[in-house]
């Protein structure tokens, strides 16, 4: 299937929560409300429209790899520190599988993260796919478009959680 990202919206009175346990604002069952799944279902029809609502999860498939390296910071300086933050992390492999990474974002880690992710554009990822490779085999054109996409997605989701003042777990795996 594949290493996927999800991120869940939590609001400010869940902080000492998320502190305590980040895993109890992940859903049980990621995939299954990204894709619109029975949740631990054996077998389901996948209906491919994200059950919460848009302001409540994000969903970026495998575009997380690729959002990442598009906001590591550089030699040059910290430029993308905080929306770095965002895609930040990897699985950790044990044999043919893995246990996940699962980060939280504070609420007023948020704006900064938000400010950042504005500032990446279709420029910045043209100029970044001249050296991106897609891991699946993708043409650059297909690349492109699919990361734009995704983060897209991501740039409105930050922007809902600035508004309304939440913070964010999120699982990579």
């Amino acid at each position: 299937m594949g290493i996927r990202y999800y991120a869940y919206a939590f609001d400010a009175e869940l902080v000492q929560q998320a502190i305590n346990d980040p895993h109890s604002i992940l859903s049980s069952d990621p995939l299954a409300d990204a894709w619109g799944l029975e949740p631990h279902a054996r077998s389901s029809v996948a209906v491919f429209e994200q059950v919460p609502p848009p302001c409540d999860m994000l969903y970026l498939d495998k575009a997380w790899s690729a959002l990442q390296s598009l906001t590591r910071p550089g030699p040059e300086g910290p430029a993308s520190e905080f929306a770095y933050r965002m895609f930040e992390g990897n699985v950790t492999m044990h044999g043919l599988g893995w246990e996940p990474w699962v980060r939280m974002i504070l609420p007023e880690e948020v704006p900064g993260i938000r400010d950042q992710l504005r500032e990446v554009d279709e420029k910045r990822i043209d100029d970044w796919a001249r050296t991106w490779r897609s891991p699946h085999g993708a043409t650059d054109e297909e690349e492109r478009r699919y990361v734009l996409h995704y983060l897209e997605r991501a740039q409105e989701f930050v922007e809902s959680l600035a508004a309304e003042g939440r913070g964010m777990v999120y699982l990579i795996g």
